[in-house]
């Protein structure tokens, strides 16, 4: 593993490599004048070329870096990463000649150093530990299609000049957090008897299949949602225990709520009462789940159902709104549950959704601008979060009615 200074170092040490082009290889004429001024840079394409024509140039730029895809499955290897590298030749006076030759010294001196030692990376940048990493830093020449040459270089709307590219793999960058350590396993469960083993199909554990309103109410039939002191029924399978209780979680909550069950409550059927006193239960979407605790075993929960908590209107909606020859006129409702700060309230009526004003805390009043309303009459519903009041009292009428206490007339 190495620090954060790796890619820095792998950087640093080409660049020191590269520094030996001005002393000649084998075969060269020694000593090589012309290349003893070479000058080696680590820029981007478009600020690679030097101001002056004067000196050679190399240059070293780091153009892409990604994750290894095969180290990247191994826990031990954090950040494995690939650098690749564009190696540019420009030489002294545009004179093309100088720079083949000095990429033909850099790239024999590249190849004869496929892998960068440890004393080489260990002294190219003070601080960095990339020279203690386990795998060592291979470098390979890339191969790279003209249409990607291009497109490189147009990137920086610059002039293409002689190159190469390299890739240098694989580098691990370690984690800066610390990990968790915990002691070995000595055994497997209380008694070290492992695993239990159930010839069923259907899991041992407390699954809820069902949640139904009460029969009276219309979510029975159409979801719309439980009210204050309805019951609701849970139903699935291995929901008995020797302490069995419901874990209700709306989120503007920190913590669930923990309500016990109604008195009968079976391994398939479980049931609540929802409080009458709603403080404390902002209406909206609800989620609800069985906690089954038996002596010996840690507890177990169940999978979580959904299901809307409507709120109501306690004063009732006025028979009638005047609109006294004004463009608009204000409506102001006591509802329940406390509408909170945080939750979208509107009243619905006349085909429109109109927005509560601005409450800057818990309220249980609500108010409403009407306007641009015309004479006549409609039902009215008051939403928040998405969710309305009931409107319609009894689904078993044939046929059913909306509540006639929710009819507004709009008189002139």
């Amino acid at each position: 593993m190495s620090n954060s200074l790796s890619i820095a170092a792998v950087t640093a040490t080409l660049r020191d490599l590269l520094n030996q082009v001005r002393s000649a290889l084998p075969g060269d004429p020694d000593p090589d004048l012309e290349l003893a001024d070479v000058q080696v840079s680590c820029k981007p394409l478009d600020k690679a070329r030097p101001e002056k024509d004067d000196v050679n140039t190399l240059n070293l730029f780091l153009y892409e870096t990604f994750v290894d895809a095969a180290q990247r499955n191994d826990p031990s290897s954090p950040l494995p990463l690939r650098l690749h590298y564009l190696l540019t030749a420009f030489g002294r006076g545009n004179d093309d000649v100088l720079a083949h030759r000095m990429l033909g010294r850099a790239m024999s001196l590249l190849q004869d150093r496929a892998l960068l030692m440890p004393a080489d990376i260990q002294a190219s940048l003070t601080g960095n530990d990339l020279y203690l990493q386990r795998e060592r830093v291979r470098l390979t020449a890339l191969p790279i299609s003209v249409e990607e040459m291009s497109k490189l270089w147009t990137i920086f709307q610059v002039n293409y000049r002689v190159s190469v590219a390299y890739e240098a793999s694989v580098v691990i960058i370690d984690s800066a957090r610390t990990q968790r350590a915990p002691l070995p396993v000595l055994k497997r469960g209380p008694l070290d008897r492992g695993p239990d083993v159930y010839p069923s199909p259907v899991p041992p554990y407390p699954t809820l299949l069902e949640l139904a309103l009460p029969a009276n109410q219309p979510g029975a039939r159409v979801g719309f949602g439980a009210a204050a002191g309805d019951v609701v029924t849970l139903r699935g399978h291995d929901l008995a225990g020797d302490g069995v209780s419901l874990r209700l979680s709306h989120p503007l909550l920190a913590a669930p709520l923990v309500l016990a069950p109604q008195a009968g409550a079976t391994a398939a059927q479980v049931q609540f009462q929802l409080p009458t006193d709603q403080t404390g239960w902002p209406a909206g979407f609800w989620t609800v789940a069985v906690v089954v605790s038996t002596a010996g075993a840690p507890d177990h929960s169940s999978n979580v159902l959904s299901f809307p908590l409507v709120p109501r209107v306690v004063a009732g909606f006025p028979a009638a709104v005047a609109l006294a020859g004004g463009p608009s006129v204000q409506l102001d409702l006591q509802v329940s549950p406390q509408v909170w700060p945080q939750q979208r309230a509107s009243l619905l009526f006349g085909g429109r959704e109109l927005r509560a004003l601005d409450h800057p805390g818990k309220s249980a009043s609500l108010s409403f601008t009407l306007d641009a309303l015309s004479a006549g009459a409609g039902f009215a519903r008051v939403r928040v979060d998405g969710v309305d009041t009931l409107v319609v009292t009894d689904y078993t009428a044939r046929p059913p009615a909306f509540d006639p206490s929710q009819r507004v007339s709009v008189t002139p």
